[in-house]
């Protein structure tokens, strides 16, 4: 695979050679959330897949995150999603550390277990309505960059190779990403574990509600329920690493679960056995010239906590409103550099925290037990330890950059605050900025780069809300020239 830049500052927008739609490659959750969101946005879209068409029944990604599902409840997708799984309201971590998840302050106060393919189904169906154009049996080759737009060459399904061309193209391609080989991006990091074992079983004495982690000496087990008496159980052994390709039979796992949890639960029937390695990797800049990088393409990291999928839900969720803007002209190319400044530190804590929690799960000597049982002591009995966890895992505690002297809310994810019109995670379904005003405050004539609403929930702050749920401006007392000048800083010239 090769890639290359060319310069030609000739070519003129609206021409062949500089288009002004956008090619995503990978379609998997993060590239559907994208395409869907640039298409809802009137951007242009193709998605290149090397899949065939269709979803298989079973994946490893199953955990939907609070954070993730205000997200999809601000593309008019979560209630629908959530009906198709079963609600966690806790998650336990090594038999001492219990995290009550309905403490989060969200609509969606737990982790809604449901296959990887459910959230695809709902997000091609969303980006299909918008318009998005489908190309299955398409491998990327190589990536060539100049001023006017990106240009991919891809083997089509039936073996011929042709150039596809866009203003911008992201990879959304997986952890083996072929954009991000073609680019010649280095993805440093070292695979951390090998031989892990994921099954979908039946349980005849399953463990409470409640997502279940442990591990000792060698042996590390997880289990959640899927809510229709099928439970993913992900279990690996130090002692026992095999090859990703060597088969796994039950006895494998039961024997696993018993030495990491105590008992297999009863393990009966299985649906599903597959062996994989888990990696910490990222790679170091998200954005190469009008190339960007999303998903597993940018990071990937132990499957502990859940967060794989999230994390790239929530990358795309971030990029998309930025590229829009672009595209269409509303905004300079520099704002697609605000992606990596706001979404990279989040990966790399991501991959922090998820390394955690299964290094912690994998304690094998007398010194890190005990410091497993120390943390896990302050987590469960100090409130602000807790809620940062909470925050972490769950996302509702990412925040990003503010600038200096800026309200403190600025960076932060906003509430689904009580409108006068709903709620603001329906206002966000617009896919535009929301301006939200206190009750009684005068707003003077409705600016057309906002959403405008009136919060009744009687707080006095003025916020301006981004299209991905995070406060770009707050003010009290706020007036009509603060209000005008946010909206031209972030929302670019009216009209």
């Amino acid at each position: 695979m090769t890639t290359e830049h060319r310069t030609d500052a000739a070519r003129r927008p609206g021409t062949a050679d500089h288009p002004a739609g956008v090619l995503v490659v990978g379609a998997g959750p993060t590239g559907l959330l994208l395409a869907g969101d640039l298409a809802a946005a009137g951007v242009p879209v193709t998605v290149l897949e090397r899949r065939a068409p269709g979803h298989g029944n079973l994946s490893r990604a199953f955990g939907v995150h609070a954070r993730t599902l205000e997200l999809l409840d601000a593309r008019g997708l979560a209630d629908e999603l959530v009906a198709t799984g079963h609600r966690l309201r806790g998650l336990r971590l090594f038999r001492r550390l219990s995290l009550d998840l309905t403490e989060l302050p969200s609509r969606f106060p737990y982790l809604l277990i449901t296959p990887q393919y459910e959230v695809e189904r709902l997000l091609e169906r969303r980006a299909r309505a918008a318009g998005v154009r489908f190309e299955h049996g398409a491998e990327v080759l190589a990536v060539h960059q100049d001023d006017g737009g990106v240009s991919l060459d891809v083997r089509a399904a039936d073996g011929t190779v042709g150039t596809r061309r866009a203003a911008y193209a992201v990879g959304a391609d997986g952890h083996r990403s072929a954009v991000r080989t073609a680019l010649g991006l280095p993805f440093p990091g070292r695979s951390v574990i090998r031989s892990i074992v994921l099954a979908d079983v039946r349980l005849a004495e399953p463990p409470p509600g409640l997502l279940t982690v442990n591990g000792t000496g060698d042996a590390f087990a997880f289990i959640a329920p899927f809510g229709d008496g099928w439970y993913r159980v992900m279990c690996w052994d130090r002692a026992g690493e095999r090859p990703d390709g060597d088969p796994v039979g039950l006895d494998e796992v039961r024997d696993i679960a018993r030495r990491a949890l105590g008992t297999d639960h009863g393990m009966g029937e299985a649906r599903w056995l597959s062996r994989f390695h888990s990696d910490e990797r990222q790679v170091p800049v998200y954005r190469a010239g009008r190339v960007l990088l999303a998903g597993d393409a940018a990071h990937v990291h132990s499957p502990a906590g859940g967060q794989g999928m999230n994390t790239g839900l929530q990358d795309a969720a971030n990029l998309g409103w930025k590229l829009a803007a672009v595209v269409r002209g509303s905004a300079s190319d520099a704002l697609l550099d605000s992606y990596q400044a706001e979404r990279h530190p989040v990966g790399a804590m991501v991959l922090r925290s998820s390394g955690g929690i299964i290094r912690l799960a994998m304690a094998h000597n007398a010194l890190q037990r005990a410091l497993r049982d120390l943390l896990s002591l302050a987590v469960g009995h100090l409130p602000p330890l807790r809620r940062r966890a909470l925050g972490t895992i769950t996302g509702i505690g990412i925040a990003y950059p503010a600038p200096r002297g800026a309200h403190p809310l600025t960076g932060r994810r906003a509430p689904d605050l009580p409108l006068r019109e709903g709620r603001l995670y329906e206002a966000l379904r617009a896919g535009r900025f929301v301006l939200v005003s206190p009750e009684g405050d005068v707003d003077g004539a409705a600016d057309p780069r906002a959403v405008h609403v009136t919060r009744t929930d009687g707080g006095r702050t003025t916020l301006l809300v981004r299209p991905d749920g995070h406060v770009a401006w707050a003010a009290e007392g706020a007036t009509a020239g603060g209000r005008a000048a946010a909206l031209a800083a972030w929302a670019g010239t009216a009209g």
